[in-house]
């Protein structure tokens, strides 16, 4: 209880935001989602740290405390677009909804939970799907790769071999002249021994 009304204190006395703050190092940013006074400059000061988020994976990476995601909206805490959209997808701004419902009367705690275990289930199930799409998609462009680089070697052992096979043609053609030369010069002066020995 005493947390709620630390929470509440805040809600009061300042506009906070749930967004996020960068770190890591350049091209390879790591990104902190953090409960933040919406005057405090975007990498500075900060109330609490419920996640971190890492776009340089695929899919991103996003890890949220939902728990506390959720206890910090319920207290008025305003989420920025990009965060909004984090928190779409773990569930946390359908588990508010539904707590609000539950709040109101409208529905039962143990509907509000089956709805979310639900969603839940039908959510880690596309995930796995796009997983496995991407995984496969790696693999077919690896495949892809391989037999293009199969391709151009053998393209490229078949152009060696045929140069060979030219080179060796050409010296051929260029030795069959001389050996016909050499061949009639033999000729006469094999006519001139025997006329020497006639003599």
């Amino acid at each position: 209880m005493d947390e709620i009304h630390q929470l509440t204190k805040y809600q009061y006395t300042m506009a906070v935001k749930i967004r996020l703050a960068r770190r890591g190092r350049k091209r390879m940013a790591i990104y902190d989602v953090v409960v933040a006074d919406a005057r405090a400059p975007r990498d500075g000061r900060f109330i609490e740290k419920i996640g971190s988020y890492n776009p340089n994976t695929d899919p991103a990476s996003i890890n949220i405390n939902n728990e506390r995601a959720l206890q910090w909206l319920l207290n008025g805490a305003q989420p920025t677009d990009t965060v909004k959209a984090m928190l779409s997808y773990r569930g946390v701004l359908l588990k508010k909804h539904l707590q609000i419902g539950v709040l109101k009367g409208a529905i039962t705690q143990e509907d509000a939970d089956k709805k979310f275990q639900t969603w839940i289930e039908q959510k880690e199930t596309a995930i796995t799907g796009k997983k496995d799409q991407i995984a496969q998609a790696k693999e077919d462009a690896r495949n892809k790769a391989f037999a293009a680089e199969t391709a151009k070697n053998e393209a490229r052992l078949e152009a060696i071999k045929k140069r060979e096979e030219e080179a060796i043609a050409a010296a051929e053609a260029a030795a069959a002249p001389a050996e016909e030369e050499a061949a009639e010069g033999e000729a006469p002066a094999a006519e001139a021994g025997e006329e020497e020995n006639q003599g």
